[in-house]
């Protein structure tokens, strides 16, 4: 993935856009203001071809994209039939199968929903299974939380959980403060790609300030 001459890093911003309109206003600012290209669907930037389904062009831009910056919140999204995971959650899970270079954001009402499950028992996927949401107080679907648990590979035993750190969030500035943390040193962020993503046979699988939950 070694950048050309001239050419800016791509970011793919991965989310939905329910309720977090001016987050996504916002980011979208800070990231072209320290120069980079930002594919977001809310801004229209996403490449999209009249050819391809929603979905198709989504996923083409999980590929293609340099960067992926994912947010998960407490709305799933749409782009889902009975029991297909939504398109955010499908580029989730391209990005981690492709190991794209990924910096991701989770609302603390996902994490906090999480904890509260499992301390009543409700733990893992095939746990919440048993569970239906009468109402649409925090979350409007519990797959969110399998969303959270994709992007902290949690599936995956300790050792090999690289590219696992998921930064909470509670406010709009919370998540800006992260954005800019990660993505304002831009040649910082350029060496680090053409370092660790040249050789798609040689990833290391580490991303940028990594880390890791549980």
């Amino acid at each position: 993935m070694a950048m050309k001459d001239n050419k800016k890093l791509t970011i793919m911003v991965s989310s939905t856009v329910y309720g977090i309109e001016e987050l996504l206003d916002r980011i979208y600012t800070l990231l072209t203001s320290f120069g980079y290209e930002v594919w977001m669907s809310h801004k229209g930037t996403l490449p999209v071809f009249s050819s391809h389904s929603a979905f198709d062009n989504c996923i083409a831009g999980v590929t293609k994209c340099d960067l992926f910056l994912g947010l998960i919140t407490p709305h799933y999204g749409s782009g889902k039939e009975g029991d297909e995971i939504s398109i955010t959650h499908q580029e989730l899970k391209k990005a981690i199968e492709l190991n794209k270079p990924r910096w991701l954001l989770a609302h603390d009402y996902v994490v906090f929903s999480r904890s509260l499950l499992h301390n009543l028992g409700y733990d893992g996927k095939n746990g919440r299974n048993k569970l239906s949401l009468k109402k649409n107080i925090i979350l409007d679907d519990l797959r969110v939380i399998d969303m959270y648990e994709d992007a902290i590979l949690s599936q995956n035993a300790l050792s090999d959980r690289q590219g696992n750190w998921v930064q909470k969030f509670t406010s709009d500035n919370d998540a800006a403060l992260f954005a800019t943390a990660q993505f304002f040193r831009y040649q910082e962020v350029e060496a680090f790609v053409n370092e660790n993503f040249n050789d798609p046979d040689e990833v290391s699988g580490i991303i940028h300030n990594g880390g890791g939950s549980s």
